[in-house]
């Protein structure tokens, strides 16, 4: 099963008598699942539909749901203007005029005012047609949300192929620093018999005091464990994204434990060449943070 994005969009829309409706669903990154619901007024009954909707299909992300509805235009009755509300703006409106402090109002502007045009409905609305309304509307919102959840899966399959890509890197990196590790402890000892022949021939050096030394630099420089942890977490990774469950909250705490062990790497390393690797290794893990904060 391919892992799903928490990134998607769908619309659908439809008729049901006179009147038109659009669902739009829009869905980014959350932590949680977060829905957000926008309904025209007298429809706010259909928030806990959409919940329900939602959180049977996605366990992750922001959704933002909205209802338009429409009334075809063959079927509104004569516009109604209400000439007793025009009549109070204008009348509201001449203390102001008078002052200077605003222009008298024209026409086009006092109509554009909300509620001054309004439309006779052709037929009133009976419980019977309104019930039948909201199904038509709850079968148009789950044809949406399946929508959805297909964009957000097809996203998720193109995610995958970068996830992989990126924890195959970590994997390239992590062999390279183990292989850098290995030959660690006898480069600094190397380095230190060169610093103490610098001082001077007549330096007598106690080989058992050389010997505690370099242990005790060899000790420093292990990264054995932190590399063992690497590994892990990657393998970890690979199967949470092959899984059949939701894998983004464990692959968000595997992205921080892989910065963790990337971060102590460099820090210890004594070698220029494993530090290379190790800040090679740490922009890989960042970039693989990234984008699983993207998986649902």
């Amino acid at each position: 099963m391919t892992i799903s994005s928490m990134t998607g969009f769908a619309r659908t829309e439809g008729q049901f008598g006179a009147r038109n409706w659009v669902w739009e669903l829009k869905s980014v990154n959350g932590r949680g699942l977060d829905v957000k619901t926008r309904t025209p007024a007298g429809f706010e009954a259909l928030e806990l539909v959409v919940r329900e909707t939602m959180a049977a299909r996605f366990k992750r992300g922001s959704v933002q749901v909205n209802l338009t509805l429409s009334r075809d235009a063959a079927s509104a009755g004569p516009l109604r203007i209400d000439l007793a509300m025009v009549q109070a703006l204008i009348e509201a409106g001449k203390p102001f005029i008078a002052q200077g402090l605003v222009q008298a109002p024209t026409w086009d502007g006092l109509l554009q005012v909300r509620g001054v045009i309004g439309g006779e409905e052709v037929i009133e609305e009976t419980p019977e047609a309104r019930a039948a309304f909201d199904a038509a509307l709850r079968v148009g919102l789950i044809d949406a949300a399946d929508r959805l959840a297909q964009a957000r899966a097809q996203e998720g399959r193109a995610l995958e192929k970068v996830l992989f890509e990126l924890i195959g890197r970590i994997e390239i990196l992590t062999g390279q620093a183990r292989d850098h590790a290995a030959t660690g402890p006898i480069a600094a000892l190397e380095r230190l018999r060169t610093r103490l022949a610098a001082l001077g021939g007549d330096i007598q050096l106690d080989p058992q005091r050389l010997a505690q030394e370099a242990a005790l630099i060899a000790a420093r420089a292990d990264v054995a464990e932190e590399l063992e942890r690497l590994t892990a977490h990657a393998a970890e990774a690979r199967s949470l994204i092959a899984s059949t469950e939701a894998a983004g909250r464990r692959l968000d705490f595997l992205g921080q434990e892989l910065t963790r062990e990337a971060n102590t790497l460099s820090a210890k390393s004594a070698d220029l060449a494993l530090t290379r690797v190790a800040l090679d290794l740490k922009t890989a893990v960042d970039q693989l943070k990234e984008q699983c904060a993207n998986v649902e």
